[in-house]
């Protein structure tokens, strides 16, 4: 049976232009990604809506199988012949690349509330599968509850720069105490920038364990007790606990451009995952947007190096102190193209992405654009 997309070529021509090289047909292979697939057919493949326009009569229309022929007509259709289906639809994106996010990273707005890891088992300083920890702030819970016990490692935070060209977001590493503590997390970097007239993003947690209430809160004792039974990382005093979701983040993912232009300084890359302060391909970077800002799963980016404000020497002089030089004479230069990003999980004030392509390493601090943004 042939499920056939519909698009006229004339109607998209001036928003989206195909590749030279594209081919006539594709037979959609086991680990492709469908921003490959875009990429075969389109300059830009975060575009792919706009020409996929599927049949509505195919039982789920956006997602492509391998085995699936893919053709791109002389005249004015795309054409999608279903191989057999007996595989995993394709992606955006490899799983396995962004799994420990999706899994072992969250953010949250605030700490007040949760529940916290106060003792643990023999007095121990850390426990793993199959001890026991000691809960405070369960109050009236029942044995059975399932909980993860998470660790605060990270805050973000929005500071204000009145007159200035962009704000400033910034990224610290956390104690035991979801207080700020000078040293390397183990997902991301640091990054210090001035803190006044901030707001807070979010605290990001990181999955140690999940455990299960044996014994809530009973007379003389003030703190419920959690076995921890799964293999995880360990649990010290000071971990927090949340409930377990049943899915708490979308598997599947499809680009497009985000639905809301901000304004310039307002979403950057606050920390990318396992590196000093640079990032490439395939790496993980937090931005300082999320759900308020119109931004959800898929939104493409484009990565600027922000362009520096320099002296003109030939106009005022080989000798010319910068550092005493004014903001407002320097000559600002344009701002360089290091990539492209798309957001895979988000939340209120902070998504992750994932870098898609890019020209040169991505650092923290870098703007974030529309990706058809002009270079």
């Amino acid at each position: 049976m042939l499920a056939v997309a519909l698009l006229t070529v004339a109607s998209f021509a001036a928003a989206v232009e195909l590749r030279g090289d594209h081919p006539d047909t594709y037979v959609v292979k086991r680990g492709d990604t469908l921003w490959d697939i875009a990429g075969r057919f389109l300059q830009r493949p975060w575009l792919w809506p706009e020409i996929w326009q599927a049949n509505p009569q195919v039982k789920n229309p956006h997602l492509i199988y391998p085995g699936d022929v893919l053709s791109l007509a002389y005249l004015d259709r795309v054409a999608m012949q279903p191989g057999q289906r007996s595989e995993s639809p394709v992606n955006a994106v490899n799983l396995s690349e962004i799994e420990p996010f999706l899994k072992d990273l969250r953010i949250v707005d605030s700490l007040d509330g949760l529940p916290y890891v106060v003792g643990l088992e023999d007095d121990r300083l850390r426990s793993s599968r199959g001890q026991v920890a000691y809960i405070k702030g369960l109050d009236g819970i029942a044995p059975g509850q399932r909980y993860l016990v998470v660790r605060p490692e990270k805050r973000y935070r929005f500071v204000e720069r009145a007159g200035l060209c962009c704000d400033l977001f910034q990224s610290e590493d956390l104690d035991a105490r979801g207080d700020t503590f000078r040293g390397t997390g183990e997902f991301w970097t640091n990054a210090v920038f001035p803190s006044k007239n901030t707001e807070m993003l979010g605290y990001e947690l990181i999955t140690q364990s999940t455990g299960t209430v044996t014994r809530g809160e009973v007379a003389g004792i003030q703190a419920s007790t959690l076995l921890l039974d799964a293999e995880g990382r360990d649990v010290r005093v000071g971990d927090r606990l949340i409930p377990v979701e049943a899915q708490p983040y979308d598997l599947q993912f499809f680009p497009h451009p985000p639905k809301e232009q901000q304004k310039y300084g307002r979403l950057t890359v606050m920390s990318v995952a396992d590196k000093y302060r640079t990032g490439g391909p395939h790496d993980v970077i937090a931005i300082s947007g999320g759900s308020r800002e119109g931004i959800d799963n898929g939104t493409v980016f484009s990565i600027w190096r922000r362009g520096s404000s320099t002296v003109d020497t030939i106009k005022d002089g080989l000798d010319k102190d910068e550092s005493l030089t004014l903001f407002e004479s320097k000559v600002r230069l344009p701002d360089e193209f290091a990539g492209h990003a798309m957001v895979f999980r988000t939340f209120n004030n902070v998504s992750y992405a994932l870098v898609m392509s890019s020209v040169k390493p991505t650092m923290i601090g870098y703007e974030l654009k529309h990706p058809d943004a002009p270079y």
